[in-house]
């Protein structure tokens, strides 16, 4: 079956691979998408389609800055069962979304953006649950405003055509269709995790539009970012998908996948968009708050991440501390001890919980084991101060580990013990390893002392395993058996616990952010010498040296812990207990360690005792106390083994059975034994006593210290209950007495020690002893017992009597808070007690009032969180009858008292800031009373109460109105608390009653000023928050009063101020509280809002590095900082937020005002909306925010245009009264809106498009339907005949009021690529054409501003693909294509000339601001064109413009005198008319000035351009059309000699150029790849002077890469691009006049031929035959000629003209000669700028010229001349008669010029031959130089007459030389009038001696001095005249030696000046300041011939 076509596009997904067996076939993968076009085979299971694939990186080396990749597309046929139908594009597509979606080719948007199709070809499977499935199947259907639909395979049969249609023969196959551009690409997954499509759109577009771009730029710090960024992302998304998380958990990784989202964003410099990250990580749309995603948008485009939120004072920190890995080196058991620690700094660590105990070997992990014998515990309930917040910043939390095991006991050293210590090896366990082996003899606390151990440590206990965990060891038997220090048995009596190292990790910061880590503990032990420390520091911290002592000071680590890692945890939650059960992953069956105290108020019963054993006090010489002799000596001995054995004794003197726990998870213990410590350490120990309330009065704590295995030495002893109280916290001096048969004897059943004092400081004086005493730090942590006994006395106040009462209520507020918050309920039974049994008396009643504020005031605080106790204990407890009259009272009389006294406003204060616990206290007791009461007492109770109640609330009122100064602070808190107090009264007085009370008040404070207006402002928020105002009772009573309230702070005002400013912001604060419950009165705030924005507007905002969240509720305001500067303005996004708001506009606002007032505000609220839209009040950055106010300005705009077509739209008969203004408002904020970028799809990348589409829709649809609408509403109705003839029903009208202003938007929206939109802006323009048509007859008015629209549009924005393809052109002329067959078709011609030119427009502006012009000299040449188009169009600023535009181009690129060319453009412009002024000019910027003054001020410019590009002859024509109209017509003698004076130093500047000319080349453009306009043409280009054909060929090339360089002779093809590139040079002509002049320098030479070449030569061919004598050969040239003369703007013309000449010998002999001459000129020039390496170039060349029998020689040129009269006579002169001679014709004479100049360039040249190795080559070419332009050298030496005395000469000096044949460097100086050169002459004076008999050869003059005979030949030679006779020469002196030349036609001095400046001195050394020609004298000249012009 032949392929068949599908009805619509498919789009499908691989479901199984295919691999490729033919070409044909399309290979796929898993995941692939493909879009399915036709179908074919029998069965038609095959299918023919495109495959998308992801865009390939390497792509990004030749794309286009900013733009995002290309997909990568591919096309064959593949089988339909490996792939899966998902849907039919364009099936059952509304008009509105077939628009959206546009007819894009597969080469532009619609491929380019497909790879965003169905979660970006991951191939996800439904997931397994079915509950989901049903989900996923309806988002497939549902997937947002997504124009598809469910498809499956067999539906492309269905719809598939039966039969194929046969084609025409000869008509080719159609084009396959191609997938349109899709917008919707959800995944099954988008409902439950919106989070899987967002990464997976952000990813793809982050890999398409930025990777390539990261890496191009070579940011790869950057790169390295936004890797970590992908990788997070994609393990969320994997995780999301896979369902592997708590709920917490998923929380928490939702919000970090959107905000690395956010960061990855603005990384990458895009748009932040807003995804909600409580709401699953969604899109927010419009249909959210626009107050919450204004929060949210502000928050992630200005904060890195979000906002730590305030730490909650009321959650308390909980440490899950897990040890993961304990092993040690020799596998002994050891006991690890924990604790969290507390260091403020400059104070000692103090611990803040108990000690969590665990054994290693660690236990395998068991879920059935108990609590206590894990390796992990919770550390509860600590506080944020405890932490470092709050309070307690500044401190540092630790965990702290004290590692435990059995040890030696160590033998004791004692004075009267000479015995030698132990063996260290003997001695040494075997179990234990010294930890580096020193010899030393280091000592640490992990192996103990060296002395006294004891080798049978350890030989016979069981190993286990090294590494933790090995196996479960059972512990039962141990926890059940006694303590291991209690005695133990006999079998272990040498054994004792010791610390044995200490480690320490600081987790406050982790603690902090709630974070988790592991680390690994690193474990230290002090060191006894300084020598035993090492270097190692990793891991110790300064904290371990006050945890324990080290002798020296140092410590050394443990390196016998070979792993010791700890996992850490941080939670906050209110309560410990809450937290294990809702945390059952971490938290399931853990044991919990309580702190040391109370984080609060405590809610549970607790009563423990904390001990800390610190230290015996044991100094030198110490004592011992004794009860009898006062003191005893201290026992001898170290001590090595001290340890203290305590108990917990009661009243009657027995032991309290386990009450002492040495550990959170230990057993109790009856009597515990410490650790051993050496005299000198400390234990620093802490115990908790667990002992019942009834037992703890009189019951006490013994203790013994003894050197273990021997018997204690001192005992000491504390009381637990002293003075009738738990004895004070804090540390305590022990007295330590003598361990006798006196202190340890029992009397009664009790100690006798306790008749003695236990108190070191208390016991007896001994003089001149210093005693021993016991460091004990106690601590009570307990709810039934107090420390304070002015509080005990208050609790048991009936024990009182009355004056010693009155004392207690007095005191009481000097109690310790944290003592009343432990015992609150009982505090509240006592006072309220007092109160209810003395009721009636004032002073009770008041000393009660104010003691209940105190309480109260500590509830109040928030350290102790004690308000749910006050709520409980209100509702349950408080059933006094009296009390709620008798405190009712009191606060009357205290708002009664005398508000100037200090001490009644300081309890006002603290009453006022309690209130509302204190009404919860009144209210309560007065329900209880109402319940509990009798009937009257119900009936009369309730109205007195609330009597009472309102009276207070007067006098709070009057307290307000009182305007005196003292009463601010009062004022002030009432307004802070009262929306406390209103909840309170809801039991009491209903909803309205209530808020009848908070409108009295908030009236009463009308007057407000300074901060008390915020305050008050802050007020409405809290009451409009308040639930019981949100009932249909009061919420409108709410809406209106608040109106009333916030009227004075917001609105018109003359001056913006920051006081202003925040009360706006708490004016929107207040309007966004209560924007649920506003409806119609919401009209009442939005005239405020605008005229809000428009005053806040006028003021710029500058850049902010702080930002203060939006919407306030307190003052003042938080500030955060941000990392990038942003310009934005908080007041401004707060208010534009409401009026995006659905209740800011509604209809009903214009019932509320007059016509007049409705217009003037529905302007300002229009202006309000563009500057919205215009980003004014917020970043363009911020994407949701900014298309939200699209969405919700597009909805304002429709109910806007009903108030205009309703009351603001007046008939025809009374159109006077149409209010332009106004209309033209509202049209230029719709087409504002309409024709945003921030709407133009089409061209965004995936994530964006995504997500403008997800939260506005297709609002272009809207607006287009609304601008239509708007226009036929302000049109007329139509003639029949305009109906008829333009098929317009509404026409003219008002229409014609905004013609041309609205031209240039909606030419604007001609050119969108939404369809319907473009179609309303195409048919609103006929309208215009069709109006003014009928009012003018003309379109010139349409067509100017038509042509600046695009103008602007194409310089301002992107050229968008409907630009290039310019559809609205044809769609426009279509609509007048009826009016061509009408009677009248003027306007039919007249409209189609006006689109051919707007196409014309089109297309030039479109070639010269594509950003994809292919090469520099195309966008110059468009613009050219385009501003030849302007120029023609008389658009002459958009032309001058252009001008300026395009020579910044040639500047930016260098290219000055190309620049300058084109501001000739602009210069042409004007007139030099000094009396006609101009307007002044934004771009470019001129002022107003006259057409004389704007002409030259552009001739300046001009000026410096060509001075800069070296165009010298432009330079001097434009000083001379200055000069000229300086002389001539402002007559400005000042500016015409600064201008002579610039045009002589430009002279100057001529003759010593030292530059070299560019470079020419002839290109041809052949094959058809090649534009119209270059397609087989020829160009002469101007090169770099330095270019050479290879790299100019080059650099051509890379404007053209695909085209091929065809040598000469090659084949060429007519497809593709072909370039031919030759050298050329410059043609001189020889008719020119400076061919008959000699002695004109080089650069004078070329300038005057080459300044503004046009005629370029190439030589075709030489006719040269080896018979042929040089002087007949012919030379064939090839002369092109351009159109243009050089330079030009392009740097290229176009050849015009080929004309191949034949250049005469004797024309080639003037053109060879020159550039010969030139040749040595150059190779000059290069000697005297120190390139030495040049003299063998130059004297190869010489050599050449000055050969006699070389046929190169330019000589042999002399033969083309015609002979003189005296050559044809030859020797017989007798028979001469002198005859005139013919004169020359002008080539003949041009030839012999140029053979003077270059004898003159030789002789030059010879003269640089003055090293002496380069003598003898200098001698032999002056002889040859000599013989060979002997003519020459006598035309430029002519002889004088003189008496000369004959000499003998040499033969063949005589015979070949001729008579003036001296030496050439002579002649040279003759020639320039300068003296000799000693190195040419010789110093001495010639020899008058004649030398006979000598022959001179050339050998000869090769060995002898060329000075000598240079002397001989002046004195000597024979010099012939030419007439046959011989002269002999005499020496002559310096003014015989000049001589004359009958050509100079200047003067000698002239010439002299001339040739030294060219050449200078001959013993100058190159390089000298006579040779050297610098650069910058250039430049600086003209610098100051600028300056010379233009300083008038």
């Amino acid at each position: 079956m032949p392929w068949s076509p599908l009805p619509n596009v498919a789009f499908a997904v691989c479901i199984h691979p295919f691999h490729a067996t033919s070409p044909e076939d399309l290979p796929l993968q898993l995941g692939d998408d493909i879009y399915i076009v036709e179908q074919g085979g029998s069965q038609r299971e095959w299918l023919r389609g495109y495959l998308v694939a992801p865009p390939s990186l390497l792509a990004g080396l030749t794309s286009t800055q900013g733009q995002a990749l290309e997909a990568r597309v591919f096309s064959g046929i593949f089988p339909r069962n490996c792939v899966e139908v998902r849907e039919l594009l364009g099936e059952n597509k509304t008009n509105g979304q077939r628009r959206e979606l546009g007819r894009h080719q597969a080469r532009n948007a619609s491929l380019s953006q497909s790879t965003e199709q169905e979660n970006g070809s991951t191939g996800i499977l439904p997931r397994s649950k079915s509950g989901k499935y049903d989900a996923r199947r309806l988002s497939r259907h549902v997937s947002r405003k997504r124009s598809t639909s469910q498809v499956s395979k067999s539906h492309i049969l269905r719809d598939a055509p039966a039969e194929v249609q046969s084609r025409p023969p000869g008509v080719a196959k159609p084009p396959a269709p191609v997938p349109l551009l899709r917008i919707g690409d959800e995944t099954p997954t988008f409902i439950e995790e919106p989070l899987v499509d967002e990464i997976s759109s952000c990813l793809r577009e982050w890999h398409s539009t930025k990777l390539h771009e990261l890496l191009l730029a070579r940011r790869y710090f950057v790169l390295d970012k936004i890797s970590d960024l992908v990788i997070q992302l994609d393990t969320s998304r994997r995780q999301l998908l896979h369902e592997v998380l708590t709920a917490k958990e998923l929380e928490e990784m939702r919000e970090t996948a959107v905000w690395n989202l956010v960061a990855g964003n603005k990384l990458l410099d895009s748009d932040v968009i807003v995804r909600s990250p409580s709401d699953k990580g969604r899109i927010l749309t419009a249909e959210d708050s626009p107050v919450e995603i204004s929060r949210l948008q502000s928050t992630m485009s200005l904060l890195d991440r979000p906002s730590a939120t305030l730490p909650d004072v009321h959650n308390l920190r909980h440490i899950l501390v897990d040890i993961r890995d304990f092993a040690i080196e020799d596998e002994q058991p050891v006991t690890v001890h924990m604790y969290v620690c507390s260091k403020q700094r400059g104070d000692k660590p103090r611990p803040m919980s108990e000690v969590y105990a665990v054994e290693t070997p660690l236990p395998d992990v068991d879920p059935n084991a108990e609590p206590h014998d894990r390796a992990r515990t919770l550390f509860a309930d600590l506080s944020a101060a405890d932490v470092g917040e709050g309070a307690g910043a500044g401190s540092n939390l630790y965990l702290v580990f004290k590692l435990l095991r059995n040890l030696p006991y160590r033998s004791s050293i004692s004075a009267s013990n000479n015995h030698p210590p132990p063996d260290h090896h003997t001695n040494q366990p075997n179990g234990l390893k010294s930890n580096a082996g020193s010899v030393k003899g280091r000592r640490s606390l992990m192996f103990g002392s060296q002395r006294g151990r004891k080798s049978s440590y350890s030989e016979d206990r069981p190993r286990t395993g090294s590494r933790s965990r090995s196996k479960l060891r059972k512990r039962s038997n141990a926890r059940s058996s006694p303590s291991s220090s209690e005695p133990p048995p006999s079998g272990e009596q040498g054994y004792t616990k010791r610390v044995v190292g200490l480690g320490t990790i600081d987790i406050g910061a982790l603690v902090r952010k709630e974070g988790e880590d592991e680390y690994a503990v690193a474990i230290w032990t002090p060191v006894t010498a300084i020598e035993d420390s090492d270097d190692t520091t990793e891991g110790f911290d300064d904290i371990l040296k006050e945890l324990v002592r080290s002798p020296t000071g140092n410590f050394v680590r443990a390196h016998s812990i070979r792993h010791f890692d700890v996992f850490v945890k941080a939670f906050a939650h209110p309560s410990s207990e809450s937290l294990i059960k809702s945390t059952p992953t971490h938290l399931h069956n853990i044991l919990s360690t309580r702190k040391l105290g109370f984080s609060g108020a405590p809610t549970q019963p607790r009563s423990d005792i904390y001990l800390t054993i610190c230290e015996p006090h044991l100094p030198r010489s110490v004592q011992l106390s004794h009860p009898k002799t006062g003191s005893i000596a201290f026992p001898p001995g170290s001590m090595p083994n001290m340890q203290l054995t305590l108990e917990v004794r009661n009243a009657a003197g027995g032991r309290i059975e386990g009450c002492i726990h040495p550990s959170a998870n230990g057993v109790g213990h009856t009597a515990w034994r410490t650790a051993a410590v050496e005299k000198g350490e400390a234990w620093n120990t802490t115990l908790r006593l667990s002992i019942e309330p009834s037992e703890v009065p009189g019951s006490h704590i013994v203790m013994s210290i003894a050197d273990a295995p021997a018997l204690p030495f001192a005992l000491s002893w504390i009381p637990l209950w002293e003075n009738d109280a738990f004895i004070r916290d804090g540390d305590h001096s022990l007295a330590l007495y003598t361990y006798d048969e006196y202190t340890s004897s029992m009397i009664d059943g009790k100690g006798a020690y306790l008749a003695l004092p236990w108190n070191a400081d208390k016991r007896p004086d001994v003089t001149g002893a210093q005693l021993a005493h016991l460091q004990v730090h106690t601590y009570l942590c307990s709810t039934e017992y107090s420390q304070d006994p002015d509080l005990l006395g208050l609790l048991n106040w009936r024990r009182q009597h009355s004056t010693e009462l009155v004392a207690l209520l007095k005191r009481f507020a000097f109690v310790p808070e944290i003592e009343i918050a432990k015992l609150l309920k009982q505090v509240f039974d006592a006072l309220f007690e007092v109160l209810d049994e003395y009721a009636g008396n004032e002073d009770y009643e008041d000393l009660v009032f104010a003691d209940l504020v105190t309480v109260l005031g500590i509830v109040h605080d928030r350290r102790f969180h004690a308000a749910p106790l006050v709520v409980q204990y209100a509702q349950g407890r408080v059933h006094w009858p009296h009390a709620t009259s008798c405190l009712l009272r009191s606060f009357q009389r205290l708002l009664s008292s005398n508000p100037l006294d200090p001490e009644n406003s300081r309890k006002l204060r603290a009453t006022v800031k309690v209130g509302h616990h204190l009404l919860k206290l009144l209210v309560n007791a007065q329900q209880q009373q109402h319940v509990n009461g009798t009937g009257e007492e119900q009936s009369s109770s309730q109205p007195s109460f609330i009597r009472d109640l309102n009276n207070i609330f007067v006098s709070m009122m009057a307290l307000m109105r009182n305007s005196l100064p003292v009463l601010i602070g009062t004022k002030t808190l009432v307004v802070q608390r009262l929306h406390d107090w209103l909840p309170e009264l809801t039991v009491m007085m209903s909803n309205s009653e209530i808020f009848e009370v908070a409108r009295d008040l908030l009236d009463s404070c009308s007057d407000a000023q300074g901060k008390l207006i915020f305050y008050r402002l802050i007020l409405i928020i809290n009451i409009s928050q308040l639930a019981m105002f949100r009932t249909q009772e009061t919420q409108r009573a709410l809406a209106s009063n608040t109106a009333r309230w916030l009227a004075p702070y917001w609105g018109n005002v003359d001056m913006v101020t920051e006081q202003w400013r925040d009360q706006v912001r708490l004016c929107c604060s207040a309007v966004a509280a209560q924007r649920d419950m506003l409806d119609q009165e919401a009209y009442d705030y939005t005239p405020k809002l605008v005229e809000s924005y428009c005053a806040i507007k006028a003021v710029r905002p500058s850049p902010k590095t702080t930002f203060s969240p939006l919407f306030p509720t307190s003052y003042p305001f938080p500030v955060k900082p941000v990392s990038t500067p942003a310009v934005f303005d908080e007041a401004l996004v707060e208010i534009a937020a409401l009026l995006a708001s659905k209740f800011s506009f509604s209809t009903a606002i214009s019932l509320g005002l007059e016509q007049r007032d409705l217009a003037d505000f529905l302007y300002d609220a229009l202006q309000a909306y563009k500057s919205i839209l215009d980003c004014e009040a917020f970043p363009r950055s911020w994407l949701s925010l900014h298309i939200f106010q699209h969405k919700s300005i597009m909805q304002t705009l429709e109910r806007i245009w009903n108030i205009l077509t309703e009351s603001l739209l007046p008939d025809a008969n009374e159109a006077h009264e149409f209010n332009t203004d106004l209309w033209r408002t509202f049209f230029d904020t719709l087409l504002t809106l309409v024709g945003s970028e921030a709407l133009a799809m089409e061209t965004f990348p995936e994530q964006k498009r995504r997500a403008v589409w997800k939260i506005a829709g297709d609002v272009r649809e809207l607006g287009a339907d609304l601008l239509r609408k708007s226009w036929n509403a302000i049109g007329w109705e139509a003639d029949p005949d305009d109906k008829k003839l333009y098929e317009i029903e509404r026409l003219g009208g008002y229409q014609v009021q905004y013609v041309p202003s609205l031209i240039a938007p909606v030419v604007e929206l001609c050119l969108s690529p939404h369809e319907n939109l473009r179609r309303v802006a195409i048919e609103l323009l006929r309208s215009m054409i069709v109006s003014e048509w009928n009012l003018s007859q003309n379109l010139e008015v349409i067509q100017t501003g038509m042509i600046d629209c695009l103008d602007a549009l194409c310089r301002n924005k992107n050229i968008t693909e409907t630009v290039l393809q310019k559809l609205f052109v044809g769609e426009l002329l279509d609509l007048f294509e009826p009016l061509r067959h009408a009677e009248d078709d003027s306007l039919f011609h007249a409209v189609r000339a006006m689109i051919s030119k707007i196409d014309e427009l089109l297309g030039l502006l479109t070639a010269v601001h594509n950003a994809e012009t292919p090469t520099e000299v195309s966008r110059i040449l468009d613009t050219l064109r385009l501003m030849t188009f302007l120029k023609d169009m008389q658009k002459e600023d958009t032309y001058v413009r252009y001008v300026h535009q395009l020579a910044d181009l040639q500047v930016n690129s260098r290219h000055y005198t190309e620049a300058g060319l084109a501001l000739q453009l602009h210069a042409d412009l004007y007139p030099w008319d000094p009396n006609l002024d101009l307007e002044p000019s934004t771009e470019p910027s001129y002022p107003a000035q006259t057409a004389f003054e704007r002409r030259e001020a552009l001739y300046l410019q001009i000026i410096g351009y060509f001075e800069e590009g070296g165009a010298r002859e432009r330079v001097l024509s434009a000083y001379s059309e200055l000069a000229n109209q300086y002389e001539h017509n402002v007559f400005d003698i000042a500016k015409l000699a600064r201008t002579q004076r610039a045009i002589a130093s430009i002279y100057e500047s001529v003759l010593k150029d030292e530059k070299q000319g560019p470079r020419y080349f002839r290109v041809t453009y052949k094959g058809l790849g090649f534009p119209i306009n270059l397609r087989d043409k020829q160009f002469i280009f101007e090169g770099l002077s330095t270019d050479r054909l290879a790299t100019f060929t080059d650099r051509l090339q890379q404007q053209y890469p695909s085209a091929q360089i065809l040598q000469p002779g090659s084949g060429e093809d007519l497809e593709g691009q072909y370039l031919q590139i030759f050298p050329v040079s410059p043609m001189k002509e020889l008719s020119h006049t400076i061919y008959q002049r000699p002695r004109i320098p080089q650069p004078v030479r070329e300038y005057f031929l080459l300044s503004r070449p046009n005629r370029f030569t190439t030589t075709t061919r030489r006719h040269a035959s080896r018979d042929e004598s040089v002087t007949e050969q012919l030379v064939d040239k090839t002369v092109y000629t351009t159109l243009e003369t050089f330079p030009t703007i392009l740097r290229r013309s176009e050849i015009v003209g080929t004309q191949k000449v034949t250049l005469t010998p004797l024309q080639a002999a003037v053109e060879r000669t020159t550039r010969k001459t030139q040749e040595i000129c150059l190779l000059e020039r290069r000697i005297l700028n120190g390139e030495d390496s040049a003299i063998s170039a130059l004297s190869e060349l010489l050599m050449i010229s000055v050969a006699p029998e070389s046929d190169s020689s330019v000589s042999r040129y002399r033969s083309l001349l015609p002979s003189s009269p005296a050559e044809e006579v030859g020797s017989d002169a007798e028979s001469f008669v002198p005859t005139e001679e013919k004169p020359l014709d002008p080539l003949q004479n041009a030839l012999k010029v140029a053979l003077l100049d270059h004898a003159l360039a030789i002789q030059r040249s010879l003269a640089l031959h003055s090293r002496p190795a380069h003598l003898a080559t200098r001698s032999d070419l002056a002889q040859r130089f000599a013989i060979t332009f002997a003519p020459e050298l006598d035309i430029l030496s002519p002889p004088k007459e003189a008496s000369i005395e004959p000499s003998p000469a040499s033969s063949w000096v005589r015979k070949s030389m001729p008579s003036h044949a001296a030496d050439p460097a002579v002649s040279s100086q003759a020639t320039s009038g300068a003296q000799v050169d000693s190195a040419v002459v010789g110093s001495r004076p010639a020899s008058p001696e004649k030398r006979t008999g000598r022959r001179l050869s050339i050998s000869f003059l090769k060995r002898g001095s060329f000075r000598s005979r240079s002397r001989d030949s002046q004195v000597s030679g024979a010099l012939n005249d030419g007439s046959g006779k011989r002269r002999t020469a005499t020496s002559r002196d310096r003014s015989t030696t000049r001589r004359r030349s009958f050509l100079r036609l200047i003067g000698d001095d002239d010439a002299n000046g001339l040739e030294s400046r060219e050449n200078g001195s001959n013993n100058e050394r190159p390089g000298s300041r006579a040779t050297e020609h610098s650069s910058g004298g250039v430049t600086g000249s003209i610098r100051k011939r600028l300056s010379l012009i233009g300083s008038n």
